[in-house]
């Protein structure tokens, strides 16, 4: 009878979260997370999950964790979601940007669980938005980049066709340009975010076109083990570390930290304090970390990335300041302007000097 008793009131529970009803305030809250990719990717899925963990172990006792991961992007997310919010969740991390209309369909039917989605726009009054700005992390990256190529050739792995894709392509070829004026990019899109084995040829393909330093927005650590096989390629951690693969062919890494923007929101629900934000930090906040340049690059050049890091965390230069100009040779940002939010956001465009064409 006991057992019957509390699969009665769980489903009671589930119940009451689909029908919007309060839970009890003895309960604990319930905190999910949708991931992308599994928690050992390497990368982007393993470093929310990390900081999950930590958000987790700051709360102790007073939150119940539960995750799905390798969830594709579409319906497999809508159902992945509606099955979390009618198991009871207080509150829900949808993780990856193709989770994006599938968490705003659900949320709609569940006023009162709170949904927080990752490098989206599309907002409820139950649903958050929040990003990092990794376009600062590329300016670095691509500064790096330009001063450490001999052969004057960057690879570029790309995934997804989306603004967040194409700012960081751009920042980093405007940084790689000023330190060396003969840079040339070559990109390949993969169209996902997560293949290790597509990121893999991908790396090898740059690598036999010429690129003796290969960046990355895709999630796995393969395209590092290809530069190592291949020797004298340099590469970039990309959403974590990967400080394994220093201090050759990693040379440095962009970093998400989630972990402090997990233990506010969380803490928003206890408190009864949450209302739908949109968040999209940096450098300045910690969101984006900046790993330890490898003792491979030169003093003089480790100097000037720390110092543009610092700079950015300071607000005294933005990566995106003109003169540049559209890759048709239009004029985009006069000398001294800087981009806004809303044109950072939007972009969906080359600066001058990028070649090929933007997969529609």
């Amino acid at each position: 009878m006991k057992r019957r008793t509390l699969l009665a009131t769980g489903a009671g529970a589930a119940l009451a979260a689909a029908m919007g009803m309060p839970a009890s305030a003895q309960d604990k809250t319930k905190v999910g997370f949708i991931y992308v990719g599994p928690i050992n990717d390497g990368g982007w899925t393993q470093h929310h999950h990390h900081s999950a963990m930590e958000m987790v172990e700051h709360f102790g006792d007073a939150v119940e964790f539960v995750y799905q991961e390798s969830v594709p992007e579409g319906p497999d997310a809508e159902r992945a979601i509606t099955q979390m919010a009618l198991g009871g969740a207080d509150i829900i991390f949808t993780t990856s940007f193709g989770f994006m209309d599938p968490t705003v369909n659900v949320a709609a039917n569940f006023p009162n669980v709170k949904f927080e989605h990752a490098t989206g726009y599309k907002q409820a009054d139950n649903v958050s938005v929040y990003s990092a700005r990794f376009y600062e992390g590329r300016a670095i990256q691509g500064t790096l980049a330009g001063r450490m190529t001999t052969t004057n050739k960057v690879g570029y792995i790309a995934s997804v066709p989306i603004p967040e894709v194409i700012r960081g392509i751009n920042s980093a070829y405007i940084h790689a340009k000023k330190v060396n004026p003969d840079i040339e990019f070559k990109i390949i899109w993969i169209f996902e975010w997560l293949n290790p084995a597509k990121e893999a040829d991908a790396a090898k393909a740059l690598i036999e076109q010429g690129c003796d330093v290969v960046l990355q927005h895709t999630d796995s650590t393969a395209p590092h083990q290809a530069a190592r096989e291949a020797g004298g390629v340099y590469t970039f951690g990309q959403a974590a570390d990967m400080a394994e693969f220093g201090p050759m062919p990693r040379i440095s890494s962009i970093i998400d930290n989630w972990a402090p923007y997990y233990i506010d929101r969380v803490q928003a629900v206890m408190d009864g304090t949450w209302s739908s934000v949109s968040t999209w930090d940096g450098i300045s906040t910690g969101m984006v970390g900046i790993g330890e340049v490898s003792d491979v690059v030169p003093a003089e050049w480790k100097a000037e990335a720390e110092a543009m890091r610092d700079a950015i965390a300071a607000g005294t230069y933005h990566p995106f300041t003109g003169p540049i100009n559209k890759q048709d040779g239009s004029p985009w940002l006069a000398e001294g302007e800087t981009a806004s939010d809303g044109d950072l956001a939007s972009m969906f465009f080359y600066v001058e000097g990028v070649e090929g064409d933007i997969p529609s």
